[in-house]
């Protein structure tokens, strides 16, 4: 069965603003105006609506792996009955442990990414996860080095 996509309502330059700001979060309004071949009020506009439209859920960075080293990091691969994977995902959206979700296709249906501050951490993050109902079966991979 085919999952419909909801309607983005994205233009051809939201588009190109968004591949912008994914590949540098600091460009100034000016300069991503200026690629855009925009106005620098047409960029910070379009910047707060899909802010408020939930488009871009926020702004970030990335640290390599070897400067936050104290972090521990696993992906989960969770099997969960059809039914219930909106709950499942809700429960998980709501620990500060899982800072992503993602639906996959084969074994598993959906693969979350946890980060705690130690194993035991991990260890507590996996358990009430693996108590979640309509969570059938799990894989744990715990994150090495990042190449």
């Amino acid at each position: 069965m085919a999952v419909r996509q909801p309607e983005t309502g994205l233009d051809d330059i939201d588009r190109r603003l968004i591949e912008l700001l994914r590949a540098n979060g600091r460009l100034p309004a000016a300069k991503l105006a200026a690629s855009l071949g925009v106005s620098r009020g047409t960029v910070q506009n379009r910047i707060d609506r899909l802010v408020q439209n939930g488009v871009i859920g926020g702004f970030t960075i990335w640290l390599r792996s070897d400067i936050e080293t104290d972090a521990v990091r696993a992906l989960i691969a969770l099997e969960v009955r059809s039914s219930d994977i909106r709950p499942v995902v809700s429960q998980l959206k709501r620990m500060p442990e899982v800072v992503r979700t993602f639906s996959t296709n084969g074994r598993w249906d959906l693969v979350a990414e946890i980060q705690t501050r130690d194993l035991a951490g991990l260890d507590a993050a996996i358990t009430h996860i693996r108590q979640v109902p309509g969570v059938s079966h799990s894989e744990t991979s715990i994150c090495l080095t990042e190449l």
